[in-house]
């Protein structure tokens, strides 16, 4: 009931502080007018105690309350209801080729290079939340997975389907993973276009070379940032396939064209990263993250409804009530 009450004057609550001052004040005067009669025995004396002489005390517990709530009107109570308009005045749009090829089930990533990419890769679109994206999948071949939207769920549930599977053309095909990527954005009209090109290992399929596809990528104004996936050495990678269709692994070395992803990266304006592990990977597409920011203009309105009146009435009628009280049924003992 609270939570949106602030109060604009909150120096006047030191006054509270004047409250217990004067119940100390009322308890030392009413001890002082109390006569004093001094005499043998009071035993004559003696008689119940009426309940109204008792009673009278709520006077002065009325008017307290009424200067704590006189105190609290100063203060002026008022409620605050903010909505915010939000709006992007330059997006970025953004492809992320992804490459799927057997080699990105290798176990040098923690559960394995795809799996562990998806999770950085998801992260990194839900703290995009202006900007559009697009998935583009490659192997020995491409093929566009989601073409860039700004509905994230429908890209969250793509990337959630990316998987190795036996219907793409195997190998490594940079040039058709980055052409493809291109051909997304080429009509793109947002102020900045943006490529992901990740990969671990180096260019052994398709029919565009991938220097040709940088080429196609500067020509349209697009920046491309390129991420080598894997550890240094050895990692344990499928190397044959069992009878049940199952991977077999073994110890492989990594080879990753970092050269070429490196000339990419520069041709096209953006930048080379490798990723050996989970939080170097993770780290990566932060920096990714904070390299391309979207400029957004936010408007907030404040709305504010005063609820001091309330109070001060408050105060009023039982300042009105202890006068009543005080000329009426207290007359005798006041």
């Amino acid at each position: 009931m609270l939570e949106n009450i602030e109060f604009l004057n909150k120096e006047f609550f030191w006054l509270l502080l004047l409250l217990p001052l004067a119940s100390v004040w009322y308890i030392l005067k009413s001890k002082r007018q109390t006569a004093e009669l001094k005499i043998s025995s009071v035993q004559g004396f003696k008689t119940p105690g009426s309940f109204w002489t008792k009673f009278k005390h709520v006077l002065f517990a009325l008017r307290l309350i009424v200067l704590g709530l006189l105190i609290s009107a100063l203060a002026r109570p008022r409620t605050v209801d903010v909505s915010t308009k939000t709006k992007t005045t330059r997006g970025i749009d953004i492809v992320m080729a992804i490459d799927v090829s057997a080699s990105m089930l290798a176990k040098d990533l923690i559960p394995d290079r795809l799996e562990a990419l998806k999770k950085v890769a998801a992260d990194f679109i839900n703290g995009r939340p202006n900007d559009r994206i697009g998935l583009v999948e490659y192997a020995g071949e491409a093929f566009t997975k989601t073409p860039i939207t700004s509905d994230k769920n429908i890209v969250l549930r793509s990337l959630r389907d990316i998987k190795y599977n036996t219907i793409i053309q195997q190998g490594t095909a940079i040039g058709m993973g980055l052409a493809t990527s291109v051909n997304r954005l080429k009509d793109s009209k947002a102020k900045s276009k943006v490529i992901i090109l990740l990969t671990d290992g180096v260019n052994n399929g398709g029919f565009i070379d991938p220097k040709t596809a940088s080429e196609l990528a500067v020509e349209y104004g697009i920046k491309t940032y390129t991420i080598g996936l894997g550890t240094n050495g050895m990692a344990l990678s499928p190397i044959s396939i069992n009878p049940d269709r199952s991977f077999r692994y073994g110890r492989a070395p990594v080879e990753i064209d970092e050269k070429l992803l490196k000339e990419i990266a520069d041709a096209t304006g953006g930048k080379y990263f490798r990723a050996t592990n989970n939080k170097k990977l993770a780290e990566i597409y932060s920096e990714i993250n904070k390299l391309e920011t979207t400029e957004v203009e936010e408007r907030k309105y404040y709305n504010y409804e005063e609820k001091y009146r309330p109070i001060v009435l408050l105060a009023a009628f039982l300042l009105l009530l202890e006068l009543i009280l005080k000329h009426t049924i207290f007359r005798s003992f006041v």
